[in-house]
Order: structure tokens, then C-alpha cells, then sequence
């Protein structure tokens, strides 16, 4: 028998962290950091639910903070185990991971030095330094790879489709002389996108994780090129500047590539592009090295000699002066920095400093979880707090899903329409409620699966 406890992504979208105690092993699959609204990010804070040190590994399924920038608070914590995720994964932790640590580092610092603390002195989560502990277990495989922990358990990481690296974790054992196998189904991506390869098929699940994070909503079929073109050339009509606050990771990468085709095609005016974020940079770095990660159009254009992820007049931004430049300049631009929910990072300086005119644009370009700041700008909010300061939104406020990494929920049946059979139970995860409650009832009516939402710390015994 094997038991299943969620710790984590269970009726909200962040925080993935799922507890899996078989075979005398414990089990760590994803290690998320909650993020949102201040009653989940508190959760950091509090002491883990089991010893780290019980831990004897940790899958990670990909890079983004909600699925792997706890590590290196459970490292500090005593976790001493392997950490397990494919190579493209292990290349964006590192950039991500200490691109975290400095963050918080720095608001800790900046938050002592104004004073808008209510923490005498205000320290942060985990330090550049843990996250170098956490970076010296990862133990990289390559999808399809097999890795037995024990005779009779396999482990694989299976393309998700969802950023680069991304994968869905297949796990499969013995169990009474039957064979068994649980899917941890991380997020879940789009067919047919820039840059990435489609998601994988799965087959031959027992027991199945699955997302929901668009379990009620459907994408529609707006065309992701119209309407970045739309965005832009409005904004330069407008004539201010366009700031997109976007993920480091995997957004940032496929506004570059659209930017470019658009140019190319004389869809939009040719303006500087800056990318302001050394996150966000170092992590182009990792898409243009990683090119067998990409999908076949993409490694096609780069046989040709074509740069993907480079528009005529892009300006990567990574000093602070040059970061600082950019507000004082006073020509039309595109500026794209992290992070992509403005929780954090230098995108804050360019929205304190833009919100307030009118003629600037700001673009979000992907889900804005409920009790962020990017949230409360796109419901309409008429002020935002940024740094201790209240600043007035009169800027025009975009939000596109176009970009969306995220599958939505007829993707998701059409993958589910692939499996051989029906899974014995199915968990709906990472979603908020209403979203897992659509997607558990839709799977219902059309496949007659037993489908279960887990709460926060619920437990399940597996057979297998």
C-alpha cells in the first residue's frame, strides 16, 4: 500500500507539494512555494508537515516557483536527499532559484531600510546560500529515462508541453503481482505553441493528478499574434510606453519570439525592446543552448541561421543603472520584467513609475492569481500599493490568456480521451475551487471516472 497526502495546489493554484510514503520510501513530489493572497503565503513560513530529513527524494515536474522554490527552505530544513527533475529543469532552477533567494533577500533589505515592515528586522524566506545547498542534490534525467529507486519502482519524467523541461512524473510498481502506476500530472500544456514540443500521451493509469487550473474557462480562438499586434500598435497610438510584467520563465521567451515574427511580418513598429529582468535573460541563454528541447519548427529556423528569441532592437537590461535608464528615457518602448503577477522584482519600479500616466499601457500576459498585485490592477483596482506607497492606476490595463502556458479544460478532456482506460481515482489539483469543481464534474459526465478535489492535508491510500 502506498499513501498519498497533499500538502499543497489543493483548491488554489500554487504551493504544489503532494507527499507520497510507498515502499518504505517518502516521496516528495513538487516543491512549490505558495504565493497570492498573505493567509497562503504564510504557509512558508510554517514549519513543514513531516521532517525534512524523513524525505528520502523530491521529483520536481518543472521550474516554475509554485512547483520547485521551496527546495531550498526544505534543504535548510534538513532535507539531504536526490532531487529529481529533467536537465532543462535543473538549468532554469539555477537561474530561478537564485534569482529568488536574491529577491527576497533584497525586499528583506529594502523593507528594513523604509520601514514598511511589521518584522523588526524583516529577514527573508532562505538566502542565495541555501539555494546553493539545494542545487548541489539535483540529480538530472532525461525524458523517457528509467529510474528504479527500487527493483520493483520506475520512475520517468514525460513531456508536459508546458515550459521548457516540463514534464508530467510516471511512476510505476508492483503491488499484490499487479503492476501499478500514478501520474503526477504538474501543469499541463497547449498544443501546437511556439517554441515547445506538444504534451506527451499517458497510458495505463491507475491512479491520476491532473490540473485545473482553466478547469472552467476555455481560451477561445483569438490568435495570440493578432492580439499582441493589437496591444502594441494601440499603444503606440496612444504614444506611451507598453510595459508587460511576464514570467521569467517561458513567457518572457514566447512574447520575444511573437515580437519578432510581427516585426518581421511589418505587423507592428520596430521599438526597443527591453528586457529587464537578469532572470529572465539568463534564462534566454538557457532556451538558446537547450535547442533539443525545442519543437521541430523552432530548431528548423535555427538551422537557417535565424535568432528566435532576438526582435531587431532588443536591449537586454541587467545592471540596476541600465534598469534605472530606462524610466528616464523618454522615447516609446516595449518593457518586459518580472514578475509576471508583479508580486515582486524590477517590474514594481516601472509600474510605480507608469501607473499614474494615462498614455502607458500595461499588458499582462498570463493568469493572475487571486490576492496579487497583478490581479488587483487587472479587476480595476484604483490604487495599488507598491513599496509602502499608494499609487493611482490610470495607465490602460490589458490581460491576455493568448500566452497562456496553461491547458484549459478541452485540451485536458482531449488528452484524458487518450488514456486506454479509466483510472481507479483521479485528484484534481492546482485550481481554484470553482475551477476544480467544473473540471471533476465534466470528467464525470463524459468519461464516468471517480474523481475526488482533495483538501489541504488530505490523505489516501493507494493500492499499489
Amino acid at each position: 500500500m502506498a499513501t498519498l497526502i497533499f500538502l499543497g495546489a489543493s483548491k488554489t493554484v500554487t504551493g504544489s507539494r503532494y507527499l507520497l510514503d510507498i515502499h518504505g520510501k517518502r516521496l516528495l513530489v513538487d516543491c512549490g512555494l505558495f504565493q497570492g493572497a498573505k493567509e497562503f503565503r504564510r504557509k512558508n513560513w510554517e514549519e513543514f508537515p513531516v521532517p525534512p530529513a524523513s524525505i528520502d527524494a523530491v521529483f520536481i515536474t518543472h521550474a516554475h516557483s509554485d512547483h520547485s522554490a521551496y527546495l531550498p527552505k526544505l534543504c535548510k530544513e534538513g532535507f539531504a536527499g536526490k532531487i529529481y527533475c529533467t536537465h532543462a529543469t535543473r538549468d532554469l532552477c539555477e537561474i530561478m532559484l537564485y534569482d529568488t533567494a536574491h529577491l527576497m533577500e533584497e525586499d528583506a533589505r529594502w523593507a528594513n531600510k523604509k520601514g514598511f515592515s511589521k518584522h523588526k528586522p524583516a529577514l527573508p524566506l532562505y538566502t542565495a546560500q541555501d539555494a546553493k545547498r539545494a542545487l548541489k542534490l539535483f540529480s538530472p534525467l532525461h525524458y523517457g529515462e528509467d529510474l528504479f529507486l527500487m527493483d520493483d519502482f520506475r520512475v520517468k519524467f514525460k513531456d508536459a508541453g508546458h515550459i521548457l523541461g516540463s514534464s508530467f512524473i510516471d511512476m510505476k510498481t508492483s503491488f499484490n503481482g499487479e503492476t501499478k502506476k500514478i501520474v503526477f500530472g504538474g501543469d499541463f500544456g497547449r498544443p501546437d505553441r511556439p517554441i515547445l514540443r506538444n504534451p506527451v500521451q499517458a497510458f495505463n493509469v491507475d491512479y491520476l493528478l491532473i490540473e485545473a487550473t482553466y478547469g472552467d474557462r476555455a481560451h477561445g480562438d483569438a490568435d495570440p499574434y493578432d492580439e499582441i499586434a493589437r496591444v502594441i500598435n494601440d499603444g503606440v497610438e496612444r504614444g506611451g510606453g507598453i510595459i508587460i510584467p511576464s514570467f521569467a520563465v517561458e513567457r518572457t521567451q514566447d512574447l520575444l519570439y511573437v515580437i519578432r515574427e510581427l516585426e518581421e511580418a511589418g505587423r507592428i513598429p520596430v521599438l526597443p525592446v527591453y528586457v529587464d529582468s537578469p532572470m529572465a535573460i539568463d534564462t534566454t541563454e538557457i532556451f538558446e543552448k537547450r535547442i533539443s528541447d525545442q519543437d521541430l519548427s523552432s530548431r528548423v529556423l535555427t538551422i537557417k541561421g535565424k535568432q528566435i528569441l532576438r526582435p531587431k532592437n532588443v536591449h537586454f537590461v541587467k545592471s540596476v543603472e541600465e534598469s534605472k535608464a530606462i524610466n528616464t528615457s523618454k522615447g516609446q518602448a516595449i518593457i518586459i520584467s518580472a514578475s509576471g503577477m508583479a508580486t515582486g522584482g524590477r517590474v514594481l519600479h516601472h509600474l510605480r513609475k507608469r501607473l499614474r500616466h494615462r498614455e502607458n499601457t500595461i499588458l499582462f500576459v498570463g493568469y493572475q492569481v487571486m490576492g496579487t498585485r497583478g490581479r488587483r490592477i487587472v479587476d480595476g483596482q484604483k490604487t495599488i500599493r507598491i513599496h509602502g506607497q499608494e499609487i493611482p492606476v490610470k495607465a490602460h490595463v490589458e490581460c491576455l490568456d493568448v500566452f497562456s502556458a496553461h491547458a484549459d479544460y478541452y485540451i485536458m478532456l482531449a488528452w484524458l480521451m487518450g488514456f486506454n482506460r479509466p483510472p481507479e481515482k483521479t485528484f484534481i489539483i492546482h485550481g481554484e475551487p470553482d475551477a476544480c469543481e467544473s473540471l471533476a464534474e465534466k470528467i464525470r459526465n463524459r468519461f464516468g471516472w471517480d474523481v475526488t478535489i482533495p483538501n489541504l492535508g488530505d490523505s489516501f491510500e493507494l493500492e499499489m
